[in-house]
């Protein structure tokens, strides 16, 4: 069993969720069970799939619950997108989250390699 508490990707992930609340609460308040609601959700996914692989028996279940922490980080990505081109966010507010899920993204993509060399997924960065 390992602590997911020492793994560098989750400390970052679990920061980018802690600013995404925040950066929601600005939301227009009839986005609260849309985009507020999914954008939390797929947040919030990352750190919690590393935090369930990290309890897994195998390195073949940790990679996996990262995998799907991979594809929750795609879909924030998209979300703060639209949510950038809705106007909802400022520039400098989603340039900075950006640049952390795409930090997040890499460094998922790392560890799924590492435990697994024949595995990469550098092409959907």
């Amino acid at each position: 069993m390992k602590d997911f508490r020492h793994l560098k990707v989750w400390e970052l992930s679990h920061k980018i969720a802690l600013a995404i609340y925040n950066i929601t609460a600005t939301f227009p308040k009839e986005e609260m069970y849309g985009l507020i609601s999914q954008i939390r959700r797929a947040s919030v996914s990352i750190p919690t799939n590393i935090s369930e692989g990290c309890g897994r028996g195998s390195d073949a279940d940790f990679r996996r619950f990262l995998q799907f922490a991979f594809s929750s980080a795609c879909e924030l990505e998209y979300l703060l997108f639209i949510s950038y081109e809705l106007k909802f966010l400022l520039k400098k507010d989603y340039d900075q989250i950006i640049s952390q899920v795409i930090e997040a993204k890499k460094m998922l993509s790392g560890l799924i390699k590492k435990l697994n060399p024949e595995c990469s997924l550098k092409k959907n960065l």
